[in-house]
């Protein structure tokens, strides 16, 4: 499958997040829910990486041959998710998930702009095009 299929897959899934996480959070606490959440999500996460490592490497092979950059990219990266995921669960547990989601959605925008300054990918008309009516698609949901 190509990267647009994932890609719809995972915006499927992020879909699918949203609506449950919204019952979910319902009545309980929004941090307890989100460690809920997470506890399952680490589970899964290892899980498939053990069921689909490289045959004859093994995990720990590849995990020992991690140079310091991607750890520490990773890492950040990991604190980045879970601030995010600790935001969006509040979010979702004051407002409606038909407001939430869409905000959380200038993500993309936001990607596409700190990836051009800082990773030197293109930005033609069209992706800020794309870009600028993301973000009024988002605001208008929002505001509505």
């Amino acid at each position: 499958m190509s990267w647009i299929g994932w890609a719809l897959l995972s915006a499927a899934f992020a879909a699918a997040t949203a609506l449950l996480a919204k019952v979910g959070v319902a009545h309980v606490d929004s941090n307890l829910g989100l460690a809920l959440r997470t506890s399952v999500v680490v589970v899964f996460a290892w899980g498939i990486a053990l069921a689909l490592s490289r045959p004859g490497a093994g995990l720990a092979a590849e995990i020992r041959g991690l140079d310091r950059r991607t750890v520490l990219f990773l890492t950040l990266s990991g604190l980045a998710t879970g601030l995010s995921w600790l935001c969006y669960f509040r979010a979702l547990q004051l407002g409606p998930a038909s407001r939430v989601a869409p905000l959380d959605k200038l993500s993309v925008p936001l990607v596409m702009l700190l990836a051009w300054l800082f990773l030197g990918e293109k930005l033609n008309a069209p992706a800020v095009a794309g870009g600028l009516l993301i973000t009024a698609g988002a605001v208008i949901l929002a505001l509505r």
